[in-house]
């Protein structure tokens, strides 16, 4: 029988909460962290407005050789790490080296150490540039410093396919437990607010110029006009079932059951998009059938031809307003690769608490056929979640996740 992958530990770093039950309480209420940039002066930019972690000192997780090495987004990853071993009930270095992978993804690796390193460069010269640029502004580095630092010799990788990238790298950290592998920390954490990473994302065209936080970012909205971004993510310990059971791990969040991705067809051919087909492929893996989802993790865009495209997606499988739809990332801003892990985590303390969080800000615009949860948190006996992403270029991933059924093992 194919091993199970259970999630055994959750490291969650948001604008809205640091923290598993910070950010819930928070994503649960519906309270929004999104505002005025103040990373940097966006005076000069058309889009100002971003979800960004605030209290979080690198200095207070992490020893002081690695702060000058990293950028903002692999301190945090590490600290997510930190906390998603320590729910799990896992020492690193107590296991076996080649016992853990490490499969993270990355958006746009290490934006604001780089920038500042250019600047150095320009500035002031070669000399003044330093040697950790050739690494900390890598893709792979929250991969690489995650391994190091926890001593992790297992399969480790990166995956770079922009928001669908989170849910891509925990199906990959899947295989691995499939292929043998006891335990895989995976998922993803993005934080490239800076100018450089902020001219680098305003040429997707798809980010809101509104200055409002309560209307700048409005999925499935007739107002609707872009997204807004954000930084963090989530890390999650992944786990064969045999393993979790065999060292008694302390809980278990629930399984990773079924994924696929897909990729759209180029710009002006004459096809059409194809997430309803990575939904169909997920529930085939997953062997499950559309009335065993409970809820769909959106994946939001807030542009008006995706929100059609991903509306009709849901309903053809669903059928109209088949399945309750979420979107809490409307609180978050999009976390690009961090985006669908924060998704996953919140999936499964849904399920855990019986309640679907609510798309805050939006209001359904009546195009749309779908159940959209807006307004409070709703109730419900929840045992299954789709979580959808999709990113730039076309990418589409679609991942069900489920409670534990120890019929199953």
């Amino acid at each position: 029988m194919t091993p199970r992958t259970w999630v055994t530990g959750l490291g969650v770093a948001a604008p809205t909460g640091l923290g598993i039950e910070a950010y819930w309480s928070a994503t649960l209420a519906g309270r929004s962290a999104i505002g005025r940039v103040t990373h940097f002066d966006p005076s000069p930019y058309p889009c100002r407005l971003a979800g960004q972690i605030s209290g979080f000192e690198a200095a207070e997780h992490l020893p002081g050789r690695l702060l000058p090495q990293t950028d903002r987004m692999t301190r945090i990853a590490l600290v997510g790490a930190d906390w998603a071993f320590a729910d799990a009930g896992v020492v690193p270095s107590e296991l076996p080296d080649y016992d853990v992978g490490v499969i993270t993804a990355s958006h746009s690796g290490g934006f604001e150490f780089g920038q500042n390193e250019l600047r150095a460069l320009w500035s002031k010269g070669g000399q003044y540039v330093s040697a950790y640029q050739s690494f900390a502004w890598f893709y792979a580095v929250n991969s690489g410093q995650i391994s190091i630092r926890g001593g992790l010799r297992g399969p480790s990788s990166v995956v770079v396919s922009d928001q669908a990238g989170g849910l891509d790298a925990v199906a990959q950290a899947r295989r691995q437990i499939r292929k043998g592998t006891g335990m895989v920390i995976s998922g993803a954490v993005d934080a490239s607010i800076c100018p450089w990473g902020w001219v680098a994302q305003l040429t997707s065209g798809r980010l809101s110029t509104s200055d409002d936080p309560e209307r700048a970012y409005l999925p499935f909205d007739d107002r609707a006009r872009g997204h807004v971004p954000g930084e963090g993510g989530a890390l999650m310990v992944l786990e064969n079932a045999g393993h979790a059971l065999e060292r008694g791990a302390p809980r278990v969040y629930g399984e990773i059951a079924g994924h696929a991705s897909t990729l759209d067809p180029r710009p002006g051919a004459d096809r059409a998009p194809t997430l309803q087909n990575a939904i169909e492929l997920a529930l085939k893996d997953a062997e499950s059938a559309p009335e065993d989802i409970s809820v769909v993790f959106a994946d939001a865009a807030a542009v008006p031809e995706l929100d059609r495209a991903e509306a009709e997606a849901i309903t053809k499988v669903f059928g109209p307003r088949g399945v309750p739809v979420t979107a809490p990332k409307t609180t978050t801003g999009r976390l690009y690769s961090g985006a669908a892990p924060l998704d996953l985590a919140a999936a499964f303390l849904s399920i855990r608490d019986g309640v679907i969080p609510p798309t805050a800000g939006s209001t359904l615009s009546n195009t749309y056929e779908i159940d959209l949860v807006t307004g409070t948190a709703r109730p419900a006996e929840l045992r299954s979640a789709l979580v959808l992403a999709r990113g730039q270029g076309g990418f589409n991933s679609a991942m069900v996740v489920r409670a534990v059924d120890h019929t199953r093992l």
